[in-house]
């Protein structure tokens, strides 16, 4: 277990869990949860303020340099690319980091470059290439040197679908190859199709932690009801909490103004309770577009735990 406590803000309170070979290990919250500080940790790049962690055996506190020649580690938002170099020298630049030998490096470099679709423009620099490229280059980095441990933070954000889908499938390959492998994202799809396990984080803690199926279960003895609509707001939203039926109430906002809200309420014998829910959101000049049954997703999940959703 480790934690990290910058000024008067707890950024991870207390975490703690293991992650064998061959499992993908995901971790999941809104912005703000902690989980790029837990991923940081791991790797080194910030301190705990008390706690230890170990990869592959080795202390995050203790032994800093055996942690990162066991890890490779993408991090988003993170400019680890030389824009000024090509794919190909900015991959032989770090593959010297690791002090890879020359012949071993050219081979896994070309190997590299071609699964992620970048052995065409090998030589393009990196400041030519589109931001879906530039991921996929940063994947490939996270790969040189084989690591046993690999941190993957949001490793397909902003990426088009195709791009995602190859992205999912080389992670699929590394966990038969026995690769312990944790991913944060906020795609609950992703996490549902990749992840062995997850663990939901809020406020810098655990708050539930299992298969998606388990988690899933936990949530499928009420009904969810899922409500598109325009005009709604949070308080009317949030008053629909006073009905005994209803145990949770998440609302899902468009950053665009004016577009349709999602509504997930979470309810004991939700038809009979729909037309009441229905006709309170009409009283309150609510336009309905859609309503729906629906099967649990890891957004319910982290609804049911925590009464807000994952994109809040």
């Amino acid at each position: 277990m480790f934690r990290k406590v910058p000024k008067s803000v707890v950024a991870v309170a207390g975490v703690d869990f293991t992650v064998p070979k061959g499992e993908i290990f995901g971790l999941l919250g809104p912005n703000g949860a902690g989980k790029t500080t837990t991923i940081k940790m791991l790797c080194t790049l910030i301190t705990p303020s008390g706690g230890d962690a170990f990869i592959n055996g080795f202390s995050i506190t203790k032994d800093q340099q055996k942690v990162r020649e066991n890890l490779g580690v993408m991090l988003t938002g993170e400019r680890t690319l030389y824009w000024k170099l090509t794919g190909r020298e900015n991959l032989e630049y770090f593959a010297a980091l690791y002090h890879l030998d020359s012949v071993s490096a050219k081979k896994r470099i070309w190997d590299l470059l071609k699964l992620v679709g970048l052995d065409e423009r090998e030589d393009t620099l990196v400041e030519n290439y589109s931001t879906g490229m530039r991921i996929r280059l940063s994947f490939a980095k996270a790969l040189l040197n084989d690591a046993p441990v690999l941190l993957f933070d949001e490793p397909t954000a902003s990426l088009d679908p195709q791009s995602s889908h190859l992205i999912r499938d080389i992670i699929r390959d590394l966990k038969r190859e026995g690769h312990a492998i944790i991913l944060t994202t906020h795609n609950m799809e992703e996490a549902d199709l990749l992840s062995d396990r997850v663990a939901i984080i809020d406020h810098g803690r655990i708050v539930t932690l299992g298969s998606p199926s388990e988690l899933k279960q936990k949530v499928k003895s009420s009904d969810i009801i899922e409500i598109e609509a325009r005009n709604l707001v949070e308080q009317t939203a949030n008053a629909l909490q006073s009905y005994s039926e209803v145990s949770k109430v998440a609302m899902i906002t468009s950053p665009h103004p004016g577009e349709t809200e999602v509504l997930r309420v979470h309810v004991e014998k939700g038809k009979e309770v729909l037309p009441r829910i229905l006709e309170f959101l009409v009283r309150k000049q609510v336009t309905i577009t859609k309503v729906t049954f629906i099967e649990p997703t890891l957004e319910d999940v982290f609804i049911a735990e925590t009464g807000r959703s994952l994109r809040d």
